[in-house]
């Protein structure tokens, strides 16, 4: 077949990493230069040379953040809350980016899995651009929240999401969003709140936290969305578990994470 053909979509190679090695001339086969309209047989070596451009980052080798996976393309830390993945204003040297140039300091951080700044758990950190293509939009993520009250029985939120005007942050439910849906499934409860598995079919921006307060059931320690910071002082969600394909085998992966001890400590005789 066309090598075009074989990297797209047998190998599932972004367009824009095939597009910037078809600029910089970077893709060899068997070690000589080939063309994406050559075509290719069983047993040939194509090798890409994937001319990364984005920024680094400062490393920060006082950070010391668990890896619960670590394979050639991809690696996964358990985050821990109250730190950023990315570097923005008031957080210059204290995120998973600086955490992770500790480790790979002429690497761009490719954070797959983003986690908001008090969000702890599963986040997937791409090694490699072909690594990032690979696994975009097939992840499959599940979440564990503290909310407020009683929910007795699983059910779906299917609501649009968009942001809230005049607002750089918060989003609402409203009906000219995009699509958005989330399910949940009780684990216990006591008299005031109910541990929550969260399985969202999409992805975006504080959507889970955004469905809960919708549906009257605020994650505890989110003041941002109506939450109560009496018991605990950031929003009370972990995301606990990961299942992807690992791109150089194929292989399904599925990574987890225990609870934290702050959301435990809301419940009593739980082990997650």
């Amino acid at each position: 077949m066309k090598l075009e053909n074989f990297l797209r979509h047998d190998m599932q190679v972004s367009r824009r990493l095939l597009a910037k090695c078809k600029y910089q001339g970077s893709i060899l086969r068997n070690g000589a230069h080939i063309r994406t309209v050559d075509t290719v047989y069983p047993g040939d070596e194509i090798v890409l040379i994937s001319p990364d451009a984005e920024s680094k980052v400062e490393a920060n080798l006082s950070l010391k953040v668990p890896v619960l996976y670590r394979g050639e393309h991809l690696i996964v830390y358990d985050k821990p809350p109250f730190m950023p993945c990315h570097q923005s204003h008031g957080h210059y040297t204290d995120t998973l980016a600086n955490a992770f140039a500790a480790e790979f300091a002429e690497m761009p951080f490719r954070c797959i899995t983003r986690l908001d700044r008090n969000t702890s758990g599963v986040c997937i950190v791409a090694l490699s651009a072909y690594g990032a293509g690979f696994v975009q939009g097939k992840i499959r993520k599940s979440y564990i929240a503290a909310v407020t009250g009683s929910i007795t029985d699983k059910g779906t939120v299917d609501a649009p999401i968009e942001r809230k005007d005049n607002s750089v942050m918060l989003r609402e439910v409203r009906a000219d969003g995009k699509s958005a849906v989330t399910h949940y499934k009780p684990i216990c409860s006591n008299e005031k709140y109910t541990l929550l598995g969260l399985y969202p079919e999409t992805g975006r921006t504080h959507q889970l936290r955004v469905h809960m307060a919708y549906i009257g059931h605020p994650l505890a320690g989110d003041e941002l969305y109506g939450g109560d910071l009496s018991d605990i002082s950031r929003h009370a969600l972990h995301c606990n578990r990961v299942e992807f394909e690992e791109p150089e085998s194929g292989r399904v992966i599925t990574v987890k994470s225990r609870l934290p001890d702050d959301i435990k400590a809301l419940f009593s005789n739980i082990d997650l």
